[in-house]
């Protein structure tokens, strides 16, 4: 296909009715806190370092922002705006339910899956400038996020999932005492009763690495996982279990972008799923037969934290309207660059995701 021909093919999708997918998105929610501090690493610590020093001490001037967070919901409020019918079952308590009406209040969303528990997900981002991006670190409060398990789910939950398009699971290192089994157990309960996809977005692994083996070696060879979702880091920590070159290759800061895709082929030749890879350069999908890559666009980004989000709600979206790979990815590319470039952090709509593909999009978006 040109790029002409794949311009056109995106143009067409967002201006005329597409299938709105019916997704069901697990198990996280955050209260999200974002600090972004225009300081690289090193002039932040040494700010830090100096006030402790001093026996404690205030840094004016940082910008900071509480809203939303975890990926299920960011993904379910990208996935609503662009018209898909999302059914969240995450975990939270009673005064996050509360800020999960109030953002979601404009879209027709069931909201009678989530669980509320005692202890709420909190988070704050700390927003840093490496090397001309952003970067963000996330301090986090797992809550009773932490104990979430299969078991959990109710019959009206199983009856959704079942008939679900898609059903989403996300934060695999927050689910940290059962989040192997909780993706085993939901995936085999698709594959044996439901009719949709199972997508599964990890998130970073580390902060839960002595069992990232463990998960490797479940999901390694099985039919569970439709389409797994990574950005670099995540796909550079799983490849590393099967091919130990690899972080090697990290570890010697050889570039990055080639260690992930190189990476992202170890895991598609080992594993039966769909390799979908978002980097902040490039975007892949990548199987035992098939490799297509396309360019990021290039702007300005506001905001590091939910990026990942947002792709995969584009993601999700071209895929079930059958979208060419590269149509798909360079929509996901769009949704997610429209997100971290838009003054606001709002998610695009169909309509507003037509017009930023008309002004970005460049003939350098395609390779191979």
């Amino acid at each position: 296909m040109s790029k002409e021909e794949t311009k056109a093919e995106i143009l067409n999708f967002l201006k005329n009715e597409y299938i709105k997918p019916k997704v069901v998105v697990m198990p996280d929610f955050f209260f999200d806190r974002i600090l972004t501090l225009d300081f690289d690493i090193a002039d932040f610590s040494k700010k830090i370092t100096k006030i402790a020093s001093q026996k404690g001490g205030s840094l004016d001037g940082i910008s900071q922002m509480d809203i939303k967070g975890g990926n299920a919901i960011n993904t379910a409020y990208a996935l609503a705006t662009l018209g898909a019918k999302v059914t969240p079952i995450v975990c939270t308590n009673s005064k996050g339910i509360k800020q999960i009406r109030s953002n979601l209040k404009k879209f027709k969303i069931d909201l009678s899956h989530i669980k509320i528990k005692n202890k709420a997900s909190i988070t704050t981002a700390l927003e840093l400038n490496v090397k001309n991006e952003k970067v963000n670190i996330m301090l986090r409060d797992l809550g009773d996020l932490e104990n979430f398990q299969a078991s959990q789910l109710t019959n009206e939950d199983k009856i959704v999932i079942e008939e679900a398009d898609y059903v989403c699971l996300f934060n695999w290192a927050g689910t940290k005492k059962y989040g192997t089994k909780l993706a085993q157990k939901l995936f085999f309960r698709v594959k044996k009763r439901g009719r949709g996809k199972t997508y599964y977005d990890t998130a970073d692994p580390n902060s839960n690495a002595k069992k990232i083996p463990g998960l490797v070696k479940t999901f390694r060879k099985t039919d569970l996982i439709d389409i797994l979702s990574l950005n670099e880091n995540e796909a550079i920590s799983y490849a590393s279990i099967i091919k130990k070159q690899i972080q090697k290759k990290k570890n010697k800061k050889i570039n990055n972008d080639e260690i992930a895709l190189e990476a992202a082929k170890v895991l598609a030749n080992n594993f039966n799923s769909r390799i979908d890879l978002h980097t902040s350069s490039f975007s892949a999908t990548i199987t035992k037969k098939k490799e297509v890559c396309v360019r990021t666009f290039k702007i300005k980004p506001l905001r590091a934290t939910g990026a990942g989000d947002s792709w995969n709600a584009g993601n999700i979206v071209a895929d079930m309207n059958n979208l060419s790979d590269e149509s798909r990815l360079i929509l996901a590319n769009a949704v997610s660059a429209y997100y971290l470039s838009d003054l606001n952090g709002y998610y695009p709509s169909r309509n507003k995701l037509v017009n930023f593909i008309e002004k970005e999009f460049t003939n350098d978006l395609l390779f191979h």
